[in-house]
């Protein structure tokens, strides 16, 4: 309990406090420090709502949505005051679903059928809610009274994730007359919610879109990727043919015990969707030469290419495999980042003339000698012998594989542009959303330490710039590619809890990355654990987790 008078350190600077004082008094006394309002607080290594009061020890920090805890705060308060627009303007009947990220927004469906003029009054309705600044509280409830309540207001979806939740006590958000269960914390008020823009897609559904914390806070424009969004629409009909609308119809095919079925239907078909991009590759094998696959960390990509590549032989296709790294420049001509350290993932960090020159060759039929990087020496060792025969198409992956400017002296018409990434739409519940990002995080943070003993702070250490430089280098391509393919399993979080949940609970409450270990925790908590023994040893999941029969690391 803090006493009168008391001293603390808040952002480097010893405040004295007094009782009773919040952390929405000292955030007005530091906000002058910060472009965007701030948004939530941080202490003894959790984070807080601006309404909680100041704990007696422990620095205190506090974030905007130029962070990735204050923008996740700052997206969930606009989910929340878009819902409570909706509902307000068409009644508290009109079901809301917050479906997936589709690129720098969030795609939301809505049972009131939509139109531009419909759009313009959500938006007007939430701009007035965020110059009113209606209070959003929190309040303790008990688990049954939460059921009851969502259930009352024929909110199925989160009553039935409720039943899975071991907690005696559920902290329910009020905005106005409306309560909702949120798993990050919000806002302390819809006053801070002033960027924000809405696109009109069709008559079901609309883009939210928000700050995006990359690029300084700006609200961007929607640009539409029909390829992408047409994949989000095959995985949603594939749920749909399963009775699969949420965690909880997952968790209750687990607790019937016919996960097992679901494995092996989920990975036939997974299988299917390579096999048959494969076919449409052999099907203009006169004309494509070189297969270019990108997708951020963790998305599969050694399993899919190596998949990728026998399903070719199959049809009497022999893929020569050419790796990106191989392609580095010799270490003493890297390009070097602000703060001295060697930037291995800009475009300028490979030998583009070279590349360009060697495959130019190769498919003139000439032979070439082929790098091999050496990592050790940094600088590359020409003693690969390589010639393409009749049948031989390049298979080459690599985080700059869509840039229009890799291989320019190449035609188009040549290149067969892949993009992979697990691209979910498999949400908790309506209005709780499971992000890409974090699917793949996980990924990563039981390959880390499965392959290379990594240590969960580790991981999470480096995901910052990994992020940056997806958003850098692969996301603004993704419509280049030729085909999307989806490396998301339905199953596979359920998988992926029995092997993270251990090491993650490992994070000790002194680290820095303990809040984000137990958000991650509480996310894996909405699954049911689901066994490894059914799922076949050339899945793609098996990368990550072990056991695979491909050497994958």
């Amino acid at each position: 309990m803090i006493e009168n008078n008391q001293k603390i350190t808040v952002c480097g600077e010893v405040k004295e406090i007094t009782a009773g004082t919040t952390y929405e008094d000292l955030a007005k006394e530091f906000q002058s420090k910060f472009k965007f309002p701030i948004l939530v607080a941080k202490q003894n290594s959790v984070f807080k709502e601006l309404s909680a009061p100041v704990q007696p020890t422990g620095e205190v920090e506090f974030f905007d949505l130029l962070s990735g805890q204050g923008n996740r705060v700052y997206l969930n308060g606009l989910m929340y005051l878009t819902i409570y627009a909706i509902k307000e303007l068409y009644g508290n009947a009109t079901k809301v679903n917050v479906k997936y990220t589709i690129d720098k927004g969030l795609y939301i469906e809505c049972s009131k059928k939509l139109d531009k003029d419909v759009i313009k009054n959500i938006k007007k309705k939430m701009e007035e809610i965020v110059e009113q600044d209606m209070n959003i509280s929190k309040k303790n409830v008990s688990r049954i009274e939460a059921i009851e309540y969502f259930k009352k207001n024929n909110d199925i979806d989160k009553a039935t994730m409720l039943r899975y939740n071991t907690n005696n006590y559920i902290k329910l958000y009020k905005l106005g007359n409306m309560y909702d269960y949120y798993f990050s914390k919000l806002p302390i008020s819809t006053g801070v919610l002033k960027l924000f823009d809405i696109t009109y897609l069709n008559e079901n559904g609309f883009i939210l879109l928000y700050p995006d914390r990359y690029n300084d806070g700006i609200v961007p424009k929607y640009t539409h990727h029909p390829q992408r969004f047409e994949v989000y629409n095959e995985y949603k009909d594939w749920l749909k043919i399963m009775n699969i609308s949420n965690v909880s119809s997952l968790n209750e095919i687990v607790s019937s015990g016919h996960i097992g079925n679901l494995m092996r239907i989920d990975e036939t078909i997974q299988d299917s969707r390579l096999l048959n991009i494969a076919r449409d590759i052999w099907e203009h094998k006169d004309k494509l030469k070189i297969i270019l696959i990108a997708g951020p960390s963790s998305s599969g990509k050694t399993t899919t290419s190596i998949k990728l590549v026998n399903y070719l032989k199959t049809f009497g296709m022999n893929p020569v495999q050419l790796s990106m790294d191989d392609y580095f420049v010799p270490r003493v001509k890297n390009p070097k980042k602000e703060d001295g350290s060697y930037d291995y993932e800009c475009l300028e960090a490979l030998d583009l003339k070279l590349l360009d020159s060697n495959i130019e060759k190769l498919l003139a039929g000439e032979k070439i000698m082929a790098p091999v990087y050496n990592f050790i020496k940094g600088e590359p060792e020409f003693t690969k012998e390589l010639e393409l025969g009749k049948n031989d198409i390049i298979v080459m992956e690599g985080i700059h594989a869509l840039n229009p400017k890799l291989l320019p002296s190449i035609p188009r018409s040549k290149k067969f542009k892949m993009y992979i990434s697990p691209l979910t739409a498999l949400n908790i519940d309506n209005h709780n959303r499971i992000s890409t990002s974090d699917n793949r995080l996980l990924r990563r943070i039981v390959r880390d330490n499965r392959t290379r003993g990594h240590k969960v702070e580790t991981t999470l250490s480096a995901w910052s710039n990994v992020r940056l430089g997806e958003e850098k280098y692969i996301f603004p391509y993704q419509d280049e590619a030729n085909v999307t393919f989806n490396t998301a399993l339905i199953y596979e979080l359920g998988v992926l809890k029995t092997y993270a949940e251990p090491l993650l609970y490992s994070v000790d409450i002194d680290s820095p990355y303990y809040a984000e270990a137990k958000r991650l925790i509480n996310l894996l908590k909405t699954f049911l654990p689901m066994p490894s023994e059914d799922i076949p040893d050339d899945s793609l999941i098996r990368e990550f987790i072990g056991g695979s029969c491909f050497k994958v690391m």
